[in-house]
């Protein structure tokens, strides 16, 4: 177009007109930010993407080229709210006005439920959620602590309901932030004081109502790891029945509202009543009929005890005791004349046959046979003496010794065997000489044979 031609008075085409505004779109609005809902999500196989970001208002068409769609960190669905980069432009075969998109990211609920269900899955995976980590909560608790805003409305209808339900328990209030950038530096911090205070035995973590982004301190990393590792038991009330939150899946119990959390954390002193009445009149009930049948057993045994009187048990054993007292005297007597009678019979028997005769006669001979064996032993005596005698003066005769006795020697050689002959030895060899007392030990120098 010439620059020097007034445009009211330039004749465009359509083309030089949809690249004349295209030119002044992409020059006045370069990196504009925008927010908005993806609509009419098209992908075809290019790899590019068509959408429309719209509010409540209006709508525009969008571009992203491949290029910046394979670094999306996050999948695009109809209804996503985003935030884009985008260059305004202006399609210009159909002259329809579009934003080209270099990045995105999530706005609104959308970023914050990406990131929760990030979270979500991250502490699923290490067991956050697990049953075998949740406590049990104690019958009636000896105290109980509340986590929450001292101001808010959940306090006061958790106040209500533990003391219409038990107002007995202590309660032990620890004020918190819960909403904002704080709050969860605070509730973390009131769960480890809790367990290190140690002044109760349950606590409730509690707020009202709120959008995602108000309850967004319960879905944080830092309050999970706070619950998980207390090692009292957590109630969690937070929101309303719809909300949930990371802190309800850890916690060890998740109630649907901060009153439902009072509910559960607390017996119904009522009810409990009901039930001690009832366990009263069941235990008068048992003690009147255990007294009942005592009552029934002891008149029996009274009856029992009347027909078998022990009075008349000692009478009945006194006369049979005089009795058999009787029988055994005259047994006794019995016994003793029978005794008598046998002993003399027994006397007379003996006396015919008594040994002292026969001893006599024995002893007489005793002393016969003892005076014949010493003569005996005796004249044996000389013989052997007299024969010992002649022994030893043979065996002397012939002894080598009587021999050495008249000068002659006896020689042995290294086995001790007797040497007769000098053809035994040899030169050098050892021999020995025994003589008549003592003995010598030589060795052979020479040898004659004769």
């Amino acid at each position: 177009m010439d620059s020097f031609t007034p445009i009211e008075n330039k004749i465009f085409s359509v083309s030089q007109l949809n690249r004349h505004v295209k030119s002044l779109l992409e020059q006045n609005f370069f990196a504009i930010q925008i927010s908005g809902e993806i609509s009419n999500l098209s992908r075809p196989s290019s790899g590019h993407i068509y959408f429309s970001l719209k509010d409540e208002r209006a709508q525009v068409r969008c571009a992203m080229f491949r290029s910046q769609v394979q670094r999306l960190k996050f999948p695009l669905e109809n209804g996503l709210q985003i935030q884009a980069s985008a260059n305004v432009s202006l399609y210009e075969a159909r002259g329809d006005y579009q934003l080209i998109v270099n990045q995105m990211q999530e706005a609104g609920d959308g970023a914050l439920r990406r990131a929760f269900e990030l979270l979500k899955e991250k502490l699923s995976t290490k067991g956050f959620f697990d049953d075998e980590h949740k406590k049990s909560l104690p019958l009636i608790p000896n105290a109980i602590g509340i986590i929450t805003s001292s101001s808010g409305a959940a306090i006061r209808d958790i106040l209500s309901v533990l003391k219409r339900r038990f107002p007995t328990i202590p309660i032990i209030i620890y004020p918190v932030l819960v909403q904002g950038n704080e709050a969860k530096y605070a509730i973390s911090q009131a769960i480890v004081n809790a367990n290190r205070r140690k002044e109760c035995d349950v606590l409730i973590l509690a707020r009202g109502g709120g959008s995602l982004e108000d309850l967004w301190a319960f879905n944080e990393e830092m309050v999970a790891k706070a619950i998980f590792k207390s090692r009292l038991p957590i109630i969690s009330g937070i929101g309303h029945e719809t909300d949930t939150t990371i802190a309800d899946y850890v916690s060890d119990l998740r109630a649907a509202t901060p009153t439902a959390a009072a509910e559960h954390c607390t017996p119904d002193q009522q009810q409990w009543l009901g039930q001690f009445i009832a366990y009263e009149s069941h235990l008068l009930q048992l003690i009147q009929r255990k007294l009942l049948n005592y009552e029934q057993r002891l008149t029996w045994l009274t009856k029992n005890l009347n027909q078998q009187h022990p009075g008349k048990q000692l009478e009945r054993q006194a006369q049979r005791l005089d009795e058999l007292e009787l029988r055994l005297k005259s047994n006794i007597q019995n016994k003793l004349i029978h005794a008598k009678s046998e002993l003399k019979s027994h006397h007379a028997q003996l006396w015919q046959f008594n040994p002292k005769h026969k001893i006599e006669q024995l002893k007489n001979h005793y002393i016969s046979l003892n005076k014949q064996l010493s003569i005996n032993i005796n004249m044996t005596l000389q013989t052997r003496q007299q024969q010992l005698a002649l022994l030893s003066q043979t065996l002397n005769i012939v002894s080598p010794l009587a021999t050495l006795q008249r000068g002659y020697t006896l020689t042995s050689n290294e086995q001790n065997s007797v040497v007769t002959s000098s053809k035994q030895l040899e030169v050098g060899q050892t021999i020995k000489s025994r003589f008549a007392s003592g003995a010598i030990t030589s060795t052979i120098q020479e040898i004659t044979h004769e």
